[in-house]
């Protein structure tokens, strides 16, 4: 079993997420710095909404974004270079491939229909050591992300932790936070899922479904 997250791991969630805050503030009267807001992809929405709303609204703010997000956000959010043919990897192998992912679960799971790309499960609302839970609960022994928190989330649940330099950290502070394995994006992954199950190295599974 192998976990993807989803914003800037499997999608480039950029152009959706701009054109949702650009909205978002023209419906709330609010100036949000959209492009800003789009270099720090990864933790909840409601870290970056607390920078632009007073506390007390945050909450229906974040509300009134998600239920936005898919008139504005869907369409407009491209696969990554190699998105579809990684989780197409880790079935050819004979395992299972979920998304664990911070964003609203319902969001995540339009952006997967709308790119075609068909996990096996997603579980959404879930950020940094939280995905721990979804990670242990599927059986996942490999957790690939883009962000210093999936590394985290990946080591809390004993996962092996295979980071991409695509979201907003940089392959330096993505080893220093842990990742045992960084690959520019994820046309790397194949090939390194193969070398993986050939190896019988930390973190293999005893087969690639294996739970």
């Amino acid at each position: 079993m192998v976990g993807f997250d989803l914003d800037m791991t499997l999608i480039d969630s950029r152009p959706g997420i701009r054109a949702c805050y650009l909205a978002l503030a023209e419906r709330t009267g609010t100036y949000i710095d959209a492009d800003l807001a789009i270099t720090r992809l990864g933790p909840p929405l409601e870290q970056e909404l607390v920078n632009w709303f007073p506390a007390d609204r945050v909450r229906d703010v974040a509300d009134l974004y998600r239920s936005m997000y898919p008139t504005h956000a869907v369409a407009a959010t491209p696969a990554l270079p190699g998105a579809r043919e990684a989780v197409a990897a880790v079935r050819e192998a004979g395992g299972r491939a979920i998304v664990v992912t911070a964003k609203h679960e319902p969001n995540a799971k339009l952006h997967l229909e709308h790119l075609g790309i068909d996990a096996d499960a997603v579980v959404g609302d879930l950020w940094a050591e939280q995905k721990a839970q979804a990670l242990r609960e599927h059986g996942a022994s490999v957790y690939v992300g883009d962000h210093v928190g999936d590394v985290r989330g990946a080591r809390t649940a004993g996962a092996l932790s295979v980071a991409v330099a695509t979201g907003p950290c940089s392959e330096r502070e993505l080893r220093a936070a842990g990742a045992d394995v960084v690959l520019p994006d994820l046309t790397a992954f194949p090939r390194w899922l193969a070398g993986h199950l050939g190896s019988g190295g930390p973190g293999r599974p005893a087969r690639p479904g294996a739970d």
